[in-house]
């Protein structure tokens, strides 16, 4: 083996160890293109830009944000940023200000996501996880992994659940940006299992943990004959919008689930420690008929070793659900086949879906 030590004075003339240099500080900055693009989303300058049809000048996005001294040099050196990271566009104009070289800037692909006037909007996903409440508990990692307990509480002194209860605008934050979330992958749910949610047109489907109720009225779109609970908390059920054909039933998935033919589980069990999960699981087992019934998770099924374009984000995702979670993780396929063995199910089939983050349909039956 070479020597592990680093000669600095033949730095300039390693490219191996200049690259690796370089490597350590784009790590280190990796806040920053976080927090320039936040800056971009409270700033709304997708929308300001969009609005227009076409490039606009610096001053064009600095006149249309409203406030009392604004600093266009700051603004100018964020989208010199953003520009690089490939978020906006730049290009050059002449023609509008005599010799003067005018930088225009334009929305992206990427950019379009960060638009607040459109439906699939992820803008307020992402002030919501790039918050500071949401933040914070990752300074808490080595404490927690030398100490043990959860980040979150470490950071906060309570749960994130508890926090959602007693501060209503955290609540809000975390509702709207989990909405935000969740809306992109619904279409693919519904399209990725069409042939099989046909199947239980006439039949009782509980969407088990499903909040507002948002999953099942997409199910009742698309396949109006199925009849469909939401079951969630009481406060939670209580607050829900009516949703054609969605019964709102209160109760705790610990304690008991609401008898039905199936059970959908979307973005629930990824919260929850193994032990707490095949709680619930087998409370799924206990509402569904043994025979024909089947419980059909939607979660994210991990690839560590992956090369999909969303495999980084997902491994990044596992470690924001160990800060905010106390024992909540994502999974790989050997973990969900571990888990739901152990819970009683005997044949278990991966749909993956064609949608945001690596989420499959796990279907799992006890016969």
């Amino acid at each position: 083996m070479g020597s592990t030590e680093i000669n600095i004075s033949n730095a300039n003339e390693d490219v191996e160890l200049l690259k690796a240099h370089a490597e350590v500080y784009n790590h280190l900055f990796g806040y920053a293109d976080t927090l320039a693009l936040r800056t971009a989303v409270e700033l709304r300058i997708a929308d300001i830009i969009h609005s227009h049809g076409h490039p606009i000048t610096l001053s064009q996005i600095a006149s249309k944000i409203e406030a009392p001294s604004l600093d266009v040099t700051y603004l100018g050196r964020v989208m010199r940023m953003l520009v690089r990271k490939k978020i906006f566009t730049i290009e050059y104009n002449n023609q509008t200000s005599g010799e003067e070289v005018v930088p225009l800037y334009g929305i992206t692909t990427t950019s379009k996501w960060l638009l607040y006037d459109q439906d699939l909007s992820l803008a307020p996903m992402f002030l919501t996880l790039s918050d500071p409440l949401i933040t914070k508990p990752w300074y808490e990692f080595s404490r927690s992994i030398k100490e043990g307990g959860m980040p979150f509480v470490k950071a906060h002194g309570m749960s994130v659940w508890e926090m959602a209860s007693k501060n209503k605008e955290f609540n809000n934050l975390f509702n709207v940006g989990m909405t935000a979330a969740t809306k992109p992958t619904l279409d693919a749910v519904i399209k990725g299992y069409k042939d099989e949610f046909s199947k239980l047109e006439g039949t009782l489907l509980v969407d088990v943990g499903g909040g507002t109720g948002n999953l099942m009225a997409e199910i009742l779109k698309a396949y109006p004959k199925i009849k469909g609970i939401n079951f969630d908390l009481p406060p939670t059920v209580a607050s829900a919008p009516q949703h054609s054909g969605v019964t709102h039933v209160g109760g705790d998935m610990f304690k008991e689930i609401p008898s039905a033919d199936n059970v959908i589980i979307k973005s629930v069990l990824h919260d929850w420690a193994d032990k707490e999960c095949l709680t619930i699981l087998k409370n799924c087992q206990k509402a569904v008929s043994e025979k024909k019934g089947r419980v059909i998770i939607v979660d994210i099924v991990l690839h560590p070793d992956g090369h999909g374009i969303f495999d980084d984000a997902t491994i990044s995702l596992d470690l924001l659900i160990m800060a905010n979670t106390d024992g909540g993780k994502e999974r790989t396929e050997d973990e969900w086949k571990k888990l739901l063995k152990e819970a009683g199910f005997t044949r278990i089939n991966f749909i993956p879906l064609q949608t945001i983050m690596s989420f499959s349909v796990i279907e799992a039956f006890l016969q």
